[in-house]
């Protein structure tokens, strides 16, 4: 019967991560406890901040875990959990009084849950460094690592305590999964392996309808939070240069677009249902990647690179960055001294190149990648891993 499990990750329902695609497959043959986000960074006194303290400590006051709110994603509104904790925890990195407080608070809160289910020796999974203070309290046989973001390049991070929590959660690992060979090159390849990130094949490549407020015409789009590492002037220099386009972008505005609202072939839609974004995607003419050059996006392995190729649409992106080459694949990128509407012009000529990388990609999924997971696990008590 396969190891119970008790894994650290991000709020659940909160944005599709590679550790829920992950272990919403996993959860169908062994019980996971999963708990919510214990933070990487201090809260500040800013609005944001604030709202999340106010969700958090609502969420406490549930006797389960439940999706935030305001989540409309259908598909994650129950979760497939013997249980979902909201840690009972300071979100404070390199505080030492913090630590010992989540260390004893942590301990009891999931201890009691593993009482309630009957879970003993469970393997122990952390996609957060923070959860260092608990590991090797909760009796665990094994200590997983989920490496699947360079914590020195990510926006938002106190990056100090947060790379200092790794470097000691990577040395009590048994085994560490990397997303990347670049995450994977920082830890003890004598216990490292590789797991690259999957694609929803079915969610994407499967028809799906036209979005009734699609606009006519020409268009690109994309989807995800307008942050810090998006290009926005990238964008309305193309949106000027391509009169004749609209440029639709999905998602949550994070950063100031000013340069966008005086363009009229700039739509702007707020974020939507993950299951609903390939209405948008299999039907508008490329798929973009508008980020800025910097080391996180360097560093980075955006989920809707495989999402927009599996939809069936070019894709151009501000520049190439190391996961397009990683994946190999056909990605339009703009000439040298052009911008963003050159690639997207180039882009529409990669429809065939696109088919056929859409092949390859079907073997590339979710299922397949907590599949492989489960197998290197279950290598914790045979032995070492092979890293890869």
């Amino acid at each position: 019967m396969p190891t119970d499990m008790i894994v650290f990750g991000e709020d659940w329902g909160r944005h599709p991560s590679s550790t829920q695609h992950i272990m919403r497959r996993m959860a169908g043959d062994r019980r996971i406890i999963w708990v919510n986000s214990l933070g990487l960074r201090r809260p500040r006194l800013a609005r944001r901040d604030l709202l999340r303290l106010a969700e958090k400590a609502a969420s406490l006051l549930s006797r389960r875990g439940k999706p935030p709110a305001g989540n409309s994603d259908k598909r994650q509104e129950t979760h497939p959990f013997a249980q979902l904790l909201n840690p009972q925890a300071l979100p404070w990195p390199g505080s030492r009084l913090a630590a010992a407080f989540n260390r004893k608070s942590l301990s009891r809160q999931i201890g009691a849950a593993m009482r309630q289910y009957g879970f003993e020796r469970p393997i122990l999974w952390t996609s957060l460094p923070t959860a260092l203070p608990v590991v090797g309290e909760l009796g665990e046989c094994a200590v997983v690592y989920y490496a699947g973001d360079d914590f020195g390049a990510l926006a938002g991070v106190d990056h100090k305590p947060v790379l200092e929590a790794e470097r000691q959660l990577a040395r009590k690992a048994d085994l560490i999964l990397a997303a990347s060979h670049e995450i994977a090159s920082r830890f003890d390849p004598a216990k490292t392996c590789v797991v690259a990130h999957g694609v929803d094949y079915d969610l994407f490549a499967e028809p799906k309808p036209r979005a009734p407020d699609m606009p006519d015409g020409k268009v690109a789009g994309f989807y995800g939070s307008l942050n810090g590492w998006i290009d926005i002037n990238a964008i309305a220099e193309a949106a000027r240069q391509l009169p004749d386009w609209t440029l639709v972008l999905i998602g949550n505005v994070e950063t100031d677009i000013m340069p966008l609202h005086s363009l009229p072939n700039v739509m702007l839609r707020p974020a939507m249902p993950h299951h609903d974004l390939a209405q948008w995607s299999q039907h508008w003419d490329v798929s973009l990647l508008p980020f800025r050059k910097n080391r996180q996006i360097d560093a980075s392995n955006p989920l809707k690179l495989r999402e927009y190729l599996a939809a069936g649409r070019p894709v151009a992106a501000t520049y190439r960055f190391k996961a397009i080459d990683d994946l190999q694949a056909p990605v339009a990128t703009p000439a040298p001294g052009a911008g963003l509407a050159n690639a997207i012009l180039a882009a529409t000529s990669m429809e065939e190149e696109v088919r056929e990388f859409r092949q390859h990609l079907a073997g590339e999924t979710w299922e397949a990648r907590a599949e492989t997971v489960s197998k290197l696990i279950d290598t914790i008590r045979k032995g070492s891993p092979s890293g890869t």
